[in-house]
């Protein structure tokens, strides 16, 4: 794959923890959603256009000490932005 490719994809991250649903915006707008209540775990989905969108949110999620159970990727249907 070049490194300029036009690929959108769309990616699930599972974590440990509770997010509440109105920091989608902070965390480039993607849906959150509580899957499950005790433990707490949260799934966020949706398009995150380039890889340095994804770090900067795997470094919020970082920040707040949340711990990554899985992190899925998806081409976009269409497959280009």
């Amino acid at each position: 794959m070049a490194l300029n490719s036009p690929t959108q994809y769309h990616y699930r991250i599972k974590l440990e923890g509770r997010i509440n649903p109105d920091w989608s915006a902070w965390l480039s707008g993607l849906a959150i959603n509580l899957e499950c209540e005790q433990p707490p775990v949260t799934e966020l989905s949706g398009v995150i256009v380039d890889q340095a969108r994804l770090r900067g949110i795997l470094n919020k999620l970082w920040d707040l000490n949340l711990a990554l159970i899985r992190l899925e990727r998806y081409p976009c249907p269409g497959g280009t932005a």
